[in-house]
Order: structure tokens, then C-alpha cells, then sequence
């Protein structure tokens, strides 16, 4: 008994280090995107969503257990109760993008690390908890414009880095037979940077060029919740109804704000700051979040085979960072998915026991530009591969692909198209089970 409880409690620290890394690291890693629409508001917004549902074009609001494993739907805490074994969720993620402004294209690749959660019951069937760490936004773009006025040319560069990261701490709870409730409590954080620089194209002209650093530092606390209530058709089949949100919170901030002069060199490298025309350091600011809705529905016969379909709305207008409300849109989307799992006990064939999944996902994100919404579209595909299992533990790769495009060639805008991979890796484990000895 002492050694089952010296092997738990191992595990524990283990786990806990890589938080502490993965924490590290999310606060230090900066450029994860390359994309000129995450220059708007918090950047491309990523979800609470795992790869397994990624590859259902995202649904989860609805899906309570979506197959024999334990997954962890952080997007609706009140599926925690589905846990029924200690679970542990890693993987990273990246994506190939070509952005086109009609005359010229260009590629690019970034990676990240993905997330880390863990999730076990409490009272099994009853109540579960789960926490974890997972990119939030993502923020990362550069790019350049060039005009001519009474002959005199300039030029602004523009770019930014950063994003947010959420760290979650949930509970859900059942509450009749077939109804449940959880929430999270999510501490928001990280680094938003916005750089602009104003530059004449002289050669007579070599001081005086401008830049500015606009930074906001972020870290508070914000709330999400959710609901299930579940269906039964048979004895295997069933329809889960779900609902999911996250509370407009206000999130502290300290924002330091810098302007500079500077020159650049025969070469063109950029010179150090000649003078500072202003500075705000550490000024204390806050961000307001907006409130968000998610509605979801799943149809499945366990073990086998399930459909559902999500639609989200997202109050962005009020959005504000450092007061200053960010003049976006409210936005819409919608998402539909399926996996089938062909025999989940088959003994003879593997791929009869892998999980095949496909998805597609339409979202009118939060920006307007020109008169025209920038939407967002995805075909969403991947698989579920059951690995070698032990007498108490078993494992899963969830391996994602999502294909789409953002943004519009109309009124000279970009187009970007996307290929985006996440890889990940679940774990169930049955760390506190009990042995009696006879």
C-alpha cells in the first residue's frame, strides 16, 4: 500500500513539473502565428477544445463521452463527470499558411506547444475535476506599407507577438440522473505586443524615424460554466443537449507604452533609439472580456458511432483593452462533426478499433474590414489510435488535420489559406485505486 501510494504521489509531481515547464514557456514563447487578422483584437482565438475534438470540426458543447476513454472537454466543464479514470491530455500543435493579396503569395510554418490537462473522478459517474494549461489567443504578424506624397515617399511597418494562455481549475457535478453541472475558474495570461513605425524613404533623410511599442500585460481571473442534460434512447443510444459559456470578466493588465527616434545605417540595420519622446511604464489598465455562448447537441450509440453540431455567438463589441473599446464585431459560428469507432473491441483487426473522425466548422469572426466580413472555414479530419495498454492503464494518439481559409481577395484584402496539425496524447490511468490484502 505504501508503494501504490509513493507511485501516486510521483505521478502528481510529475505532472505538476510540466505545468510548471509548459508555464515557463507559454509566457516566453512569443511568435506561434503568422497572420495579419491576429493583429485585432486579442489575435486569433483558439478555444478550449482537445485534438479528438478538433477533428469534429470542433464540437463539444454537447459530447459528454464520446467513446470507451475518458477524454477531458474542458469547453463544457460538466462532462468532467464522464471521467472515470484518471486522465492526462499533452500534444502540440502546428500549421502551414500562405497568405494572398492577389499579386503575390507567402508561406510560412509555426509550432507551439499545445496544452497539458489532467482530469479524475471524485465520486465516479458523479462528480469529477479537472485542471490544466492552454493557449487561449495567439498573436503574430509583420508587415509593411508604402506611400508617396509631393514626392516624398514613407513607409509604416507594423507588427506584433504575443497571446493569452488559460489556466484552468474546474468541477463538475451531477445533479438528477441525467442532468449536470460544472464551471471553470481560468486565471488569463500573457503578453500582448503591438509594434508601429513610421519611416521617410530619404536617403538625405537618416534621423527622425519613429517607432511604437504598445504592450499590455495581462493576468486575472475569469469564470466559464456548462450544462448537460442527456436523452436516453436505448439502452446504448442517447441525445446530449448541452450549453456552455464564459462570463464577461474584467482582467487586470499593466500596459507600458513607448515612443522612440532612430536611424538606420548604410546597410539598412536599424540603429538604437536616439531619443524617447514618450513613455508610460507599467501603467495599471485593465481588459474587459465579453460573454459567450455555446450551444451543442450530440446523437450516439456507445462505442460506436456519434454526431453533433455546436453554434457560438461571441459579444466582441464590447471588448476593451486599456479602455479603449477595439471597434469589433460580434461574431457567429457553427460547427457539425462525426466519429466512428468500427468495432471498439475488435481482437483481430486494429483499424477496426481506431477512431475516425470529420468535421467542418464556419465561423463570422469578430472583424469587419472594407465593408467586409472576415470569415473563417474549415474541413476538420482526423484519427483516434489506440495504443499497446497495460492491466491498469491505456493510451490513445489523437492525431488532427484542419484544412480552411481566412479573410477575403475583395477590396483588396489577403486571403490566407491554412493547413493546421495538432497531435495528441491521452492517458488513463487508474492512479487511486484501492487493493485490499487478504
Amino acid at each position: 500500500m505504501k508503494s501504490l501510494y509513493l507511485n501516486m504521489f510521483k505521478k502528481i509531481n510529475y505532472i505538476a513539473a510540466i505545468l510548471v515547464l509548459l508555464t515557463g514557456m507559454s509566457v516566453r514563447a512569443q511568435v506561434t502565428t503568422q497572420s495579419p487578422y491576429s493583429k485585432y483584437g486579442l489575435g486569433n482565438v483558439k478555444g478550449l477544445v482537445l485534438p479528438q475534438f478538433r477533428a469534429m470540426g470542433g464540437i463539444s458543447t454537447g459530447v459528454y463521452k464520446p467513446s470507451g476513454y475518458s477524454n477531458i472537454n474542458m469547453q463544457n466543464p460538466s462532462s468532467y463527470t464522464g471521467v472515470t479514470l484518471t486522465t492526462l491530455e499533452t500534444g502540440l500543435s502546428g500549421g502551414f499558411s500562405t497568405l494572398d493579396d492577389g499579386t503575390k503569395k507567402e508561406s510560412s510554418f509555426n509550432a507551439s506547444l499545445g496544452h497539458i490537462a489532467l482530469a479524475f473522478p471524485i465520486v465516479r459517474g458523479k462528480s469529477g475535476m479537472s485542471f490544466g494549461l492552454m493557449p487561449y489567443t495567439q498573436v503574430g504578424y509583420e508587415y509593411s506599407q508604402s506611400s508617396t506624397v509631393d514626392t516624398m515617399s514613407s513607409r509604416s511597418l507594423y507588427s506584433g507577438e504575443g497571446g493569452l494562455t488559460k489556466a484552468y481549475f474546474g468541477f463538475g457535478q451531477q445533479l438528477f440522473d441525467h442532468f449536470r453541472v460544472g464551471a471553470n475558474i481560468e486565471y488569463v495570461f500573457g503578453n500582448l505586443i503591438e509594434n508601429r513605425s513610421s519611416e521617410l524613404l530619404d536617403p538625405l533623410y537618416t534621423a527622425g524615424n519613429t517607432k511604437i511599442q504598445d504592450k499590455n500585460s495581462v493576468g486575472g481571473v475569469a469564470f466559464s460554466y456548462g450544462a448537460q442534460y442527456d436523452i436516453v434512447l436505448s439502452s446504448k443510444k442517447s441525445i446530449t443537449l448541452g450549453y456552455s459559456g464564459s462570463s464577461p470578466s474584467t482582467i487586470n493588465s499593466k500596459r507600458t507604452f513607448v515612443a522612440t527616434q532612430y536611424s538606420r545605417d548604410s546597410n539598412g540595420d536599424e540603429n538604437a533609439a536616439s531619443e524617447t519622446i514618450d513613455l508610460i511604464e507599467n501603467s495599471d489598465t485593465d481588459l474587459k472580456l465579453p460573454l459567450i455562448h455555446n450551444f451543442g447537441f450530440t446523437i450516439q450509440k456507445d462505442n460506436a458511432w456519434l454526431i453533433g453540431a455546436d453554434y457560438r455567438t461571441g459579444n466582441w463589441s464590447k471588448l476593451t483593452i486599456a479602455g479603449a473599446n477595439q471597434g469589433l464585431q460580434d461574431s457567429w459560428g457553427y460547427s457539425v462533426g462525426a466519429q466512428i469507432t468500427p468495432d471498439f473491441s475488435s481482437v483481430n483487426s486494429y483499424f477496426q478499433r481506431v477512431d475516425y473522425r470529420i468535421g467542418y466548422t464556419y465561423d463570422k469572426t469578430y472583424i469587419k474590414l472594407n465593408n467586409h466580413n472576415i470569415n473563417q472555414k474549415a474541413i476538420t479530419f482526423g484519427l483516434g489510435l489506440p495504443m499497446a495498454s497495460t492491466m491498469n492503464s491505456v493510451y490513445k494518439i489523437n492525431l488532427t488535420a484542419e484544412v480552411g481559409q481566412r479573410g477575403t481577395l475583395t477590396n483588396n484584402l489577403i486571403k490566407e489559406n491554412f493547413v493546421n496539425i495538432h497531435l495528441g496524447f491521452t492517458l488513463n490511468d487508474t492512479w487511486f485505486r484501492r487493493y485490499r490484502i487478504n
